[in-house]
């Protein structure tokens, strides 16, 4: 994860090289407050071993109160819904596909309508930081079940849950869950 000086909001820049002689970057934006961690998977021929949790990474500031994780079968969509009082979540995808959306509707935010989408699992290990006020969700994609670690910085309360919801398929949110792969 990248911090951009001069806005102070994350970004990426890819470098892309054509044919070894051209070297041009393409600097992507993320949603304010989002962050992306690359896992470092170290495999030998027992199989592999990946850190998700480090109390010295910033990405886990505040420190999460739980975890949890959820098994999704594939095709299903588990979207949308944010919290309202602080809390942050950090979505792993062990096994399996999810494409993850995060959509900034925050009235305060530099990023306000945008939406950010990220497809992660066992082939890409990463960590992805979501602010818990932006409408997040995923969608298991692929042809097997995939399972979501989440280290949420809230304890979840089953006599107040910190939840508010939006039907997959809302208006209000510019992506479509069922929309056709194309490529």
């Amino acid at each position: 994860m990248f911090r951009n000086s001069t806005s102070g909001y994350p970004h990426m820049t890819i470098f892309i090289m054509i044919c070894r002689r051209y070297l041009f970057s393409i600097s992507i934006h993320m949603i304010h407050d989002v962050e992306l961690r690359d896992l470092q998977v170290n495999a030998d021929e027992r199989g592999h071993l990946v850190e998700v949790f480090r109390e010295d990474w910033d990405e886990y500031d505040p420190e999460p109160a739980m975890s949890y994780y959820s098994m999704t079968y594939p095709g299903v969509v588990r979207a949308w819904h944010k919290h309202n009082r602080g809390q942050i979540d950090h979505f792993v995808c062990p096994k399996g596909r999810i494409k993850v959306a995060v959509y900034d509707d925050r009235e305060d935010s530099p990023t306000q309508g945008e939406l950010d989408t990220f497809v992660i699992g066992e082939h890409n290990q990463q960590v992805i930081r979501i602010p818990g006020d932006c409408w997040h969700g995923f969608k298991a994609i692929g042809d097997e079940p995939a399972i979501l670690l989440n280290y949420p910085t809230n304890l979840y309360d089953y006599d107040d849950p910190d939840e508010e919801r939006l039907p997959y398929d809302t208006d209000e949110i510019p992506l479509d869950w069922e929309a056709p792969v194309h490529g």
